[in-house]
């Protein structure tokens, strides 16, 4: 592997320093480059910019002042081209102008330790929908900063936004960044993001950024072409200028063979850490970084893509050993995770299609029959790189649940989905989550049973919280038995598990969550894939240990019309079962799913 490395740029866009402001940006076809704003009347040929040297310009100047709009000029082959800086930390709107900025807040969150990661339940969210003020507004940073109490009362210790970098519009998922330094105004601008953040680090709560490698726009991207040059009529000098260029989501893939756009990418990967403490960074289709085509078949491989996000994770481990990388890869490649000295790339984690997959397959069967627990066990049992947590698992996030597939509950029936079914079927999922080995995820409005296609032009319909307030405490109810705020749920931190009964007949799924160092908080679950209750049920067990009833998900305490059967302690009889010494006997509800933990 090529060993090129990215280094710390000299400082790029409106550097603001003791009274004047320091322009510098990277042109390197350009014949003449210029800056113009509010300061100069926006006379366009009036402050010049020298050349350095290696494509770079630079002027310094008093009369530019933090808060004025400006505009490079580029002067090529006889043509003025106006272009926003690429390093704008605010811009107006997307088509409109850059700001003299900088990024130093008033932070009072010196105090906030981002948990280990194998405590981490993430709670995944979009701004514009999350929590609005009215139908019609778009959701904005403070609006979500009103429900940090309610995630926090969840459990939630980490939410995740889809992108806020600036793009088109007021109205988007955010995977068209325009700006990828600036922040999206509508949602409330850098002020508004940086004090998010603040408030959810002073509530315990991290952050993880979605940021977008892989291409940028296709719309209102001044990088197109920046300088003026560009060869077969592509982008320029940050793109590729072949047929690399071309991705499902514009002919916009940024050009990792140029050192400075590698630089570019770097800078703003630090940006979301050092300028707004942001915890972690989830990294959007990674495979288009990969693959020429995103991986699929006989595909060619873009080494350059491989040496940027090697470098970074690199970089970031070596300097925020405490911050997350998480790679939405989806190819099932243990190299994404690995270390460099085995060739891997060196993310924390990854989104693992190894669960979601077949785990939504399974829950959403329509017939009991043909489940699968084989399929189970395999997406439970699954590692990258040989730790359980360098995998995100799941059942809903906002790919998921839209693009023609549609949240959990409404797969399993459509157009029912508040049906006893489609409730105590999603509900087998999100146990599956939040007791599987790895990094557990849900999506917003999952723990209430939403049940709406995620659109961007749709608000969170926080109506069914209240109608489905009891599955709501039962997934806290979970959660906080994850994360420890709820006693005896020490073996669902750690890397093991151990099937202790796997029954395609009767669809009864039990293992064991235990921490091998430490062995005195292991978690039983036994899953019931079927609509079919059972008395006395056994499974084996290696020891006779004291298992209590923690949660019984089927229970009618969480909804009306779930389960009254009588579910108990484990009953232990001595005798062999699943070739175990003993047998562990116990009630299960239909679809039901029960937690035993030894506190």
């Amino acid at each position: 592997m090529n060993t090129t490395s990215i280094t710390k740029s000299a400082g790029m866009g409106a550097i603001i320093d003791d009274g004047t402001v320091t322009f510098r940006v990277w042109a390197p076809n350009a014949d003449k480059v210029f800056v113009a704003g509010s300061f100069n009347n926006w006379s366009k040929r009036e402050l010049s910019l020298e050349l350095e040297g290696n494509g770079y310009w630079s002027m310094v100047t008093d009369i530019a002042s933090p808060g004025d709009e400006y505009k490079y000029f580029i002067e090529y082959n006889g043509n003025l081209l106006s272009r926003n800086d690429p390093y704008a930390y605010e811009v107006t709107n997307s088509n409109g102008n850059s700001v003299i900025r900088s990024l130093d807040f008033q932070w009072e969150d010196t105090d906030f330790k981002m948990p280990s990661w194998n405590e981490l339940v993430i709670y995944e969210l979009h701004v514009g929908t999350f929590n609005r003020s009215s139908p019609d507004a778009v959701g904005t940073f403070d609006d979500v900063i009103e429900k940090l109490d309610y995630l926090k009362g969840l459990g939630i210790n980490c939410i995740e936004l889809l992108p806020v970098a600036e793009f088109a519009g007021g109205i988007s998922w955010g995977y068209n960044p325009a700006h990828p330094f600036a922040i999206e105004q509508d949602y409330g601008g850098p002020n508004g993001f940086a004090k998010l953040v603040n408030e959810a680090h002073k509530k315990g709560i991290a952050v993880i950024m979605d940021v977008v490698y892989n291409h940028f726009g296709p719309s209102d991207v001044d990088l197109w072409q920046f300088d003026g040059w560009s060869e077969n009529d592509k982008g320029g000098i940050y793109f590729y200028n072949d047929h690399r260029s071309d991705t499902p989501w514009g002919d916009t893939r940024p050009d990792y063979g140029r050192e400075e756009v590698r630089q570019y990418l770097r800078d703003n990967a630090l940006m979301w850490i050092e300028k707004y403490h942001c915890d972690g960074l989830r990294m959007d289709a990674t495979s288009y970084i990969r693959y020429e085509g995103g991986g699929l078949g006989y595909d060619t491989e873009i080494e350059e893509g491989n040496i940027l996000m090697r470098d970074i994770n690199m970089e970031i481990r070596e300097k925020y050993p405490h911050v997350l990388t998480i790679a939405e890869d989806l190819k099932g490649d243990s190299r994404v995770t690995d270390a460099v000295e085995y060739g891997g790339l060196m993310y924390g984690s990854q989104w693992d299609m190894n669960f979601v997959h077949p785990v939504r397959e399974v829950i959403e069967d329509t017939h009991d029959d043909g489940r699968d627990l084989e399929k189970i066990v395999g997406a439970l049992s699954f590692k990258y790189s040989n730790d359980a947590f360098s995998r995100v698992v799941y059942t809903e996030s906002h790919d998921e649940v839209a693009n023609g597939k549609a949240r959990v509950p409404e797969e399993i029936q459509p157009g029912d989905a508040e049906s006893d079914f489609a409730k105590k079927r999603a509900i087998l999922g999100m146990v599956l989550t939040l007791t599987a080995p790895g990094i557990p995820m849900l999506f917003q409005g999952q723990e209430f049973i939403e049940d709406e296609y995620f659109k961007d032009t749709e608000a969170l319909d926080w109506g069914k919280l209240e109608k489905h307030e009891g599955i709501e405490t039962l997934i806290s109810d979970i959660i906080h038995l994850r994360t420890g705020e709820m006693l005896g749920g020490k073996g669902l931190r750690s890397q093991h598990i151990e099937f202790l009964h796997v029954n395609n007949e009767t669809k009864i799924l039990a293992y064991k969550r235990f921490d091998a160092n430490d062995p005195t908080e292991p978690v039983l679950v036994i899953l019931n894939f079927s609509n079919q209750e059972y008395k006395d049920y056994g499974i084996g067990l290696n020891e006779n240990q004291p298992f209590i009833l923690k949660i019984n998900a089927g229970s009618e305490i969480y909804d009306n019309a779930f389960s009254n059967m009588e579910v108990a302690d484990v009953e232990f009889v001595d005798k062999v079962t699943d070739a175990k010494h003993f047998t562990g006997k116990m009630n299960i509800p239909a679809y039901g799913a029960l937690i035993y933990t030894m506190k």
